[in-house]
Parts: structure tokens; C-alpha cells; sequence
């Protein structure tokens, strides 16, 4: 097991799911993803980010973020998506994880 300081309660936060667009304008919305990568990855307390292509769906996106809390999250995330890119997405279902603990595989 991995021993993980705990900041208020919670030892790791993680946001993951999936998210849907035309297949046909997939590549294009990721495109327009790399920047928030490269903010998020920068940001106090995120320790992954990632959106990428789904190898086998080809309107899937997966989305998969890892941070110290929960405050961190939400003063990196702001308002949400730019307006381009939330009327590209058809559907989603993305949750947030509270991991109490943590354990090698």
C-alpha cells in the first residue's frame, strides 16, 4: 500500500469517464483540448490529466484526471469547457472518485 498524506479526509481525488462527440469531429476536439492538458497539468494540485481518442469507439473520448483535493479541482476548473467545445459534445458520463486509499496492483 501506498501511503498517501491526507488533506482533509481525503487521500486522492480522481475525475474519469468518457465523453461523445461526432466521430467525424473528434480529432478536431482534442486539438482544442491541448492547451486545458497542458493548463491542467500545470496547475496547483493536479497530479495527472489526461483526454484522449478511445481506441476502439470513434466518437469516445476518455477523460481521466487525478488531484490533491477537491478545492484544487474546482478553482483550476473554472467555468467548464469553452462554449465551442460544449455544444460539440452529444454525451458524457464522467464521475468524480473520492479514494480513501491507495495499493500497488
Amino acid at each position: 500500500m501506498v501511503d498517501v498524506p491526507i488533506r482533509g479526509g481525503l487521500k486522492v481525488l480522481i475525475v474519469a469517464g468518457t465523453l461523445y462527440v461526432d466521430p467525424a469531429e473528434r480529432d478536431d476536439y482534442l486539438v482544442t483540448c491541448v492547451e486545458v492538458v497542458k493548463q491542467a497539468r500545470s496547475a496547483p494540485g493536479c497530479v495527472d490529466f489526461a483526454i484522449s481518442a478511445d481506441l476502439v469507439e470513434p466518437g469516445r473520448i476518455n477523460v481521466y484526471e487525478r488531484w490533491e483535493s477537491e478545492e484544487q479541482l474546482l478553482d483550476f476548473r473554472g467555468s467548464g469547457p469553452e462554449p465551442e467545445q460544449q455544444v460539440a459534445i452529444v454525451g458524457a458520463e464522467v464521475h468524480r472518485f473520492r479514494i480513501i486509499e491507495v495499493e500497488s496492483p
